[in-house]
């Protein structure tokens, strides 16, 4: 199973939709987008990608009741958590939250297999224990550098891929 992980939409509509396309290409099954998603016009971008998205609030994220309410009406399409989200995937325990001391924290239990974060809107990966902790940096291209990654469930192996 192959799995998309993005963060720091920030209202980027383009990117969005760039990143939905290169989504679609990699045939990616599941989203997980970590935070900062801004508005709840972003998530009809989302919806029409009929793929599932499940998302954690950021610290930017405006009106949290707008975006909750959206992912309510979106027919089961949009998950939305707090500040933490967990799913399991194929035999892989994954969290998922904005805050990157969040995602250390969360690796240190050694209860995931993945956490991913974001917030900082650079990407990185790195090893605690037997967990990766993954920033796939932002969509917004707030330095330039948009993109997500695309996580292989069958082999566990991460890719990132840049936005054009």
């Amino acid at each position: 199973m192959k799995i998309a992980v993005l963060s720091d939409t920030h209202d980027n509509i383009w990117n969005v939709r760039k990143a939905l396309e290169g989504i679609r290409r990699q045939g990616a099954e599941v989203i997980l987008h970590c935070g900062d998603i801004i508005a709840p016009f972003v998530f009809k971008e989302f919806q029409e990608a009929a793929l599932p998205l499940h998302a954690v609030f950021g610290n930017n994220d405006g009106d949290t009741y707008l975006l909750t309410r959206a992912a309510a009406n979106s027919n089961g399409r949009i998950t939305l958590y707090g500040m933490i989200g967990e799913i399991d995937a194929q035999e892989m325990s994954i969290a998922f939250t904005h805050e990157p001391r969040v995602g250390e924290g969360l690796s240190a239990t050694g209860k995931y297999d993945l956490v991913c974060c974001g917030h900082t809107h650079v990407p990185a990966q790195e090893q605690i224990g037997n967990t990766t902790l993954l920033n796939p940096g932002d969509v917004m291209g707030k330095e330039g550098n948009a993109g997500f990654c695309i996580l292989d469930t069958g082999d566990r192996s991460i890719t990132r891929l840049a936005l054009d």
